[in-house]
C-alpha cells in the first residue's frame, strides 16, 4: 500500500480547467441550517470555509425550486436571497483559495404536502409510495403517495434545472453536481420500481434515463463541460429505491454521460452511509472503466482505503462525508495520519453552531 510520501492523494489535481489542491473532496452532506426562506446564513459560509483545505468542496444538496424541497431548512438555489446566501459561501471560500460546487436537488416522493406550496402532493414519475419518514416542521412523519408527474409538466421541470444552473453561476460557484442517487426524483426515473410509465420517460432502459441526460444536456448549455457532475448511486437502497436489473441500467446511463464529456462522476460504492460490500454481482469497477472524466468514490472511506485506492488507481478522487463533519482540517489530519474527532450525530441537523463549526483543529482554531 501506498503510504503518503510515495502517494498523490495529498497533490494538486487538475479537473478540467479547475486546479484542486489535492485528491479529497468533501462530499454533500445535508445539514438542515439554512434561515428564512431557505436563505444560506453567514454561519454556513464559515462552516465550508473552515473545510476548504479540501481539493473540492460539494455543497449540501439545494433544491431548485420549492417543489424540490423535501427536509426543513435545506437551502435553495432558485430565489435572489439564496442567490445572495451562496454568495457569502463562495466568497468564503474562496478566500482562502477553495474550490466548491453545487449539488442541485429535487427530491420528487421523498417529501410531504407540509413542506410543499399549498401542502400539494409531492411528484413523482408514478405514483408509488415511498417507506419512510421526513423530517418536517411537525418533526418526523410518514410520506405519502406521490403524484405522477403529467409528461407536459417535464420540460418545466427540465428548465428549472437550467435556470438553477445559471443562479449558482450568479452566487459564484465553480461548478455543477447533478445529484441523482440516493432515490431522489431522477434516481426515481432511472429504477423499475419507482418508474412504472409507459411513455417516453418509461419502460426501457433509454426511456428511463431520458431525464436525467436531459438535465444533463440543459446543464450544459450553461456551464463549460469540464465544471459538470452528475452523482449516482446504483446499488444504493436508500429511500426505499431499487432496481431489477442494475448493471445494464447504469452502465448505459454512465456511457452516455461520458459520451457528453462531462467533468466528474460521483459514485456511492455500496449503502450510502452504510457497506460497502452489498452481495451484489455488479461490480462498480466498470463504471470507473467506462467513464473518460475524473471520477469521484465515495462511502466509508478511511486513511488507508484511499491510500489505497489511489495505489490502484481505481478512483481519481476519493470523497468523505461524516469524517469533514467533525473534522474542519481533515486533509491534514489525514496527511498526517492524526488523531481524528469523532462526528456527534446528535448535531447532525439543525441547531446552530454547536456540532457545526465549534470542532476543533490541530494546533490552532479553525
Amino acid at each position: 500500500m501506498a503510504t503518503e510520501p510515495t502517494s498523490d492523494l495529498f497533490q494538486p489535481y487538475r479537473l478540467g480547467s479547475l486546479t484542486l489542491a489535492n485528491r479529497l473532496v468533501m462530499a454533500p452532506l445535508t445539514r438542515s441550517r439554512a434561515g428564512a426562506g431557505d436563505v444560506p446564513t453567514p454561519l454556513m459560509a464559515t462552516y465550508y470555509a473552515q473545510r476548504a483545505s479540501a481539493g473540492l468542496l460539494i455543497s449540501e444538496a439545494s433544491q431548485i425550486s420549492p417543489q424540490g424541497k423535501g427536509y426543513i431548512q435545506t437551502p435553495g438555489i432558485y430565489s435572489a436571497g439564496q442567490i445572495a446566501g451562496w454568495r457569502q459561501v463562495t466568497d468564503a471560500v474562496h478566500a482562502v483559495g477553495g474550490r466548491i460546487v453545487i449539488q442541485l436537488w429535487h427530491v420528487g416522493r421523498i417529501s410531504h404536502p407540509d413542506l410543499q406550496d399549498g401542502g400539494a402532493l409531492p411528484v413523482a414519475p408514478s405514483a408509488v409510495m415511498p417507506v419512510g419518514q421526513v423530517f418536517t416542521g411537525q418533526g418526523m412523519v410518514d410520506m405519502v403517495t406521490p403524484r405522477a408527474l403529467e409528461l407536459d409538466e417535464i420540460p418545466g421541470l427540465v428548465a428549472d434545472y437550467r435556470q438553477a444552473a445559471r443562479r449558482a453561476q450568479e452566487a459564484g460557484f465553480d461548478g455543477i453536481e447533478i445529484h441523482a442517487a440516493n432515490g431522489y426524483l431522477l434516481d426515481q426515473f432511472l429504477r423499475d420500481k419507482t418508474n412504472r410509465r409507459t411513455d417516453i420517460y418509461g419502460g426501457a432502459i433509454a426511456n428511463r434515463a431520458r431525464l436525467l441526460l436531459e438535465v444533463t444536456d440543459a446543464v450544459l448549455e450553461v456551464w463549460e463541460k469540464d465544471h459538470v457532475g452528475v452523482r449516482l448511486s446504483p446499488l444504493s437502497p436508500v429511500n426505499d429505491i431499487d432496481d431489477s436489473d442494475p448493471e445494464p441500467l447504469f452502465t448505459h446511463v454512465v456511457s452516455e454521460l461520458s459520451a457528453r464529456g462531462i467533468g466528474f462522476l460521483h459514485v456511492i460504492e455500496g449503502v450510502t452511509g452504510g457497506p460497502r460490500e452489498t452481495g451484489h454481482p455488479f461490480q462498480l469497477a466498470r463504471l470507473r472503466q467506462l467513464f473518460k472524466g475524473t471520477y469521484i468514490a465515495n462511502n466509508g472511506y478511511t486513511r488507508d482505503l484511499a491510500l489505497t485506492a489511489r495505489a490502484a488507481d481505481s478512483a481519481d478522487l476519493i470523497a468523505f462525508g461524516k469524517l469533514f463533519i467533525s473534522n474542519p482540517d481533515l486533509v491534514e489530519r489525514l496527511r498526517r495520519n492524526a488523531r481524528l474527532n469523532e462526528p456527534d450525530p446528535a448535531t447532525f441537523y439543525g441547531g446552530d453552531e454547536r456540532g457545526y463549526t465549534d470542532y476543533p483543529c490541530l494546533g490552532s482554531d479553525c
